[in-house]
This record gives C-alpha cells, sequence and structure tokens, in this order.
C-alpha cells in the first residue's frame, strides 16, 4: 500500500481513434499501450502521489494542476527514455 488512499482513473487505456481525438500523440502514445493513465487528484495528495510515483520508477509524469479543481490531474507512464528523450521526465500542462 504505497499510497494508501483510492485512485479516480480518468483515463487508462485509448484506443488509437480516441487517442488521436484527445491527444497530440496521434495514433499512438503511452495510453494507446497501456502503459500510461491519467488520475484526478490536486492539492497536497498530489504532492503525495508525486513522491510516491517517483519512488516507484514511473518515467513519465505529467502534472495539470491548474483551473478547476474537477480538472486536474497527474498522468503516470512508465515509458522507457531514449537519446532524444531522456527520463524521468516531469512536465506540466
Amino acid at each position: 500500500m504505497a499510497f494508501g488512499r483510492p485512485l479516480i482513473v480518468t483515463s487508462g487505456y485509448r484506443s488509437p481513434e480516441h487517442n488521436k481525438r484527445v491527444s497530440s500523440t496521434g495514433n499512438s502514445g503511452p495510453h494507446t499501450s497501456g502503459r500510461a493513465v491519467d488520475v484526478h487528484i490536486y492539492g497536497s495528495a498530489a504532492f503525495d502521489l508525486l513522491d510516491a510515483s517517483l519512488a516507484h520508477g514511473f518515467t513519465g509524469i505529467g502534472l495539470q494542476q491548474k483551473g478547476p479543481v474537477s480538472s486536474r490531474f497527474i498522468h503516470l507512464d512508465d515509458l522507457p527514455g531514449n537519446d532524444t528523450r531522456k527520463r524521468p521526465w516531469i512536465w506540466s500542462y
């Protein structure tokens, strides 16, 4: 029980067609391979999840923590790095 709280998944696996409509990664990306999840979270719980994610080896962490609370989330994935994109990698939306 690394996090110890329920997590609300707002996006898990996406079909290539759906991903193309909602993401800049087009027909591919971490959600289309089942290697990513978006979790609705905000406030101090977001900081706690960020810490736990780094400790448990997630290599892609995207933070959306501005705007309405209902639209805040953290993206987590475990993609490997490569020569052009070193990982771990953290970004904000």
